[in-house]
């Protein structure tokens, strides 16, 4: 398939039509928005009610947390050894979503990808274009057999501070995820102790802005409002956010418009504000 969405007609098909694919795993990846009070208990709400079969994927258990950032990508060997409890193969088909919105299920397939699996989507409109499709549900935890995933780290899918650096110096393509209020430095970051504000030459580029109703836009809506960014598909792009998780919704995004080559600045503005001697324009 060319497009990294699947519809819900077709998981349907897959896990309760005539195909009844057993190599078809769907995984929830709802997280809680940061900054939100009281946090959502995403994983009880997956226990209530998720699409059946569907295992859930902990982006925040799943994350490497001896960089003291958050939501850093964990090693291959700790990734590969998750997926297999998880009951996720290799050469399965995954099928990723969330409970409401856009938000963090991109990362979970940014992640995916990123270790090597080959066929990953994402469910359009996630959980409630399925509950609105009157598909059913089931309540519970879920237990797939264990499998074997062997994660391998994709070449030039992560940048790190070193390289965001080096693109910032050779004035690359920088999309910030983060909102408009954030990156212009006139609102706070969610996380104590970070400066507001914006890396040089950075473009602000509001990950909500690029969905509406639950679903993202369409390719040919990408392509026109990545155009009246200043954005240049045809050229590298870097994409950042607070901490590598919206980064994902404008990869995915620019993957739809049919951007060429896209990096995600793992360690996003956690990382790139609480350097000494980072250059913040904007700051707030």
């Amino acid at each position: 398939m060319s497009t990294p969405l699947v519809s819900t007609a077709w998981l349907a098909e897959r896990l309760t039509g005539r195909m009844n694919d057993a190599n078809v795993v769907v995984l929830d990846a709802t997280m809680p928005m940061v900054g939100v009070t009281p946090p959502v208990d995403c994983r009880a709400c997956y226990g209530q009610r998720h699409i059946p079969g569907a295992g859930f994927f902990d982006i925040e258990e799943l994350s490497d947390h001896s960089t003291g950032l958050p939501h850093s990508l964990p090693t291959a060997e700790a990734f590969a050894e998750s997926m297999a409890a998880l009951g996720v193969g290799d050469q399965m088909t995954i099928v990723v979503y969330e409970q409401a919105g856009v938000y963090s299920a991109p990362r979970a397939w940014w992640m995916l990808r990123t270790f090597g699996a080959e066929r990953v989507y994402l469910l359009d409109g996630g959980l409630q274009a399925w509950v609105a499709a009157g598909l059913p549900v089931e309540a519970g935890a879920v237990q797939r057999a264990r499998a074997s995933f062997a994660a391998r780290l994709q070449a030039g899918a992560v940048e790190d501070f070193a390289g965001i650096e080096r693109a910032i110096a050779g004035h690359e393509q920088i999309l910030d995820a983060r909102s408009a209020g954030r990156f212009a430095g006139t609102l706070p970051e969610p996380r104590a102790g970070l400066r507001s504000g914006h890396m040089p030459g950075a473009t602000s580029v509001p990950f909500v802005e690029l969905a509406a109703g639950g679903r993202m836009k369409t390719a040919e809506e990408l392509r026109a409002y990545f155009a009246a960014k200043g954005v240049d598909l045809e050229k590298p792009i870097v994409t950042s956010c607070g901490s590598g998780v919206t980064a994902a919704v404008v990869s995915l995004g620019l993957e739809l418009a049919g951007a060429r080559s896209v990096r995600l600045y793992d360690g996003s503005w956690a990382e790139y504000a609480s350097r000494p001697g980072a250059v913040i324009e904007g700051e707030g």
